[in-house]
This record gives structure tokens, sequence and C-alpha cells, in this order.
């Protein structure tokens, strides 16, 4: 299966579908309350991030959900970066509302879409990158157990031309199963 073939993911109340305009609505909702600032992927609009999202996977570059929990779309992921002859891609432009930021919904969003990468796609490594300033991003990216490969310094200029150092995360296929169990063991939790 290539990295960027649509496919829908699920694990209890938490389905990953291939991102449609459809899902619009419930994400416009999904946004409110959430800040947006130029190192996040919180959209400013959400109908006209979707249709970016479309044009980067009808490209070839990315593969974009909506996180689905309970029947109501409540923030997006993608595989992005996705370089398939190498079998290397990114998990990135990721944000949920803030109804379910730390209820795991993202742990699960991240265990599907890294069981899919590396049992179905067949990936060598898989990425994550934030900006040094964003705290809770970089927390997040720890806690599912990957690995810190490096910062970026001065890696882009933002919409105010101020610089953005970025943190590059990575898992490989053998910490996978591993991971996996840690991703299992904190959902058990919940």
């Amino acid at each position: 299966m290539q990295l960027t073939d649509p496919v829908v993911l699920e694990r209890g109340a938490v389905r990953l579908e291939p991102l449609d305009q459809a899902h619009a609505a419930d994400l416009t909702v999904a946004r409110d309350g959430l800040e947006y600032a130029w190192y996040t992927s919180v959209p400013a609009s959400v109908p006209d991030e979707i249709a970016h999202r479309l044009s980067e996977r009808d490209a070839g570059r990315m593969n974009p959900w909506a996180v689905v929990h309970d029947g109501r779309a409540v923030g997006m992921t993608t595989f992005c970066n996705v370089d398939q002859r190498n079998r290397h891609v990114e998990i990135g432009y990721t944000w949920l509302s803030p109804t379910v930021q730390r209820t795991g919904v993202n742990t699960s969003a991240k265990l599907l879409l890294l069981g899919h990468a590396f049992e179905a796609c067949d990936a060598i490594a898989v990425e994550f990158r934030t900006s040094w300033h964003n705290r809770q991003s970089r927390a997040a990216i720890e806690r599912l157990g990957a690995k810190r490969d490096g910062v970026l310094r001065n890696h882009q200029l933002g919409p105010d031309g101020s610089l953005r150092d970025t943190v590059v995360y990575s898992v490989l296929p053998h910490e996978w199963a591993g991971i996996r169990l840690g991703l299992e063991a904190a959902l058990a939790k919940h």
C-alpha cells in the first residue's frame, strides 16, 4: 500500500477519514477556542485549509485525514512530506478541538497512523516536527515515544518575519513494537 492511498483507520470511538469538504462544518466548530499562531497547524479558514490539503494530496505530497470522534470531526492530521520511494513520511499538520485534547483521541490517532505507516505501508521512518516554542506539541510527541533527532535552527520564517527553530523527532521500525505497547497502555488508562 502507498503512503498516499486514501484509507479509513478506526480504533474504538476514533476514526480517521480521508479529509473532504464535507467535514468543514464540524471542523469549523471544532476549531473554535483554538488560538492561531504561525507555528501551529490551526487554520484561519477551515474550508481554505481543506482545499490546500486536498491539493497537496492530489500532488502526492500529503495524505490528509479528518479526526472523527463519536461521529463528529474534531480535528485534522496528515501524512505529509511523503517520500514514497524511500518509504519515509512525516505525521503532522495536526490540530484537535480543545474538547478532545488530553482525552486519548490524539494518542489513538497516532497509534492508527503509526500502525498504518509501519504495518501497511512498510515505512522505514516516521518523522514528527514542531516549533521549538510549541511546548505542548513537543511534550505530546515525546509522550508518544518518538526520539528527538535534533533542531533545525532558523529553519523557517513566520508571516511576521520571526524565525522558527524546528524540532525533529522520528520513530523507526524496530522501535514501533515498543511504542505501540506504550500507546496501548496509555489508552487503557482512559
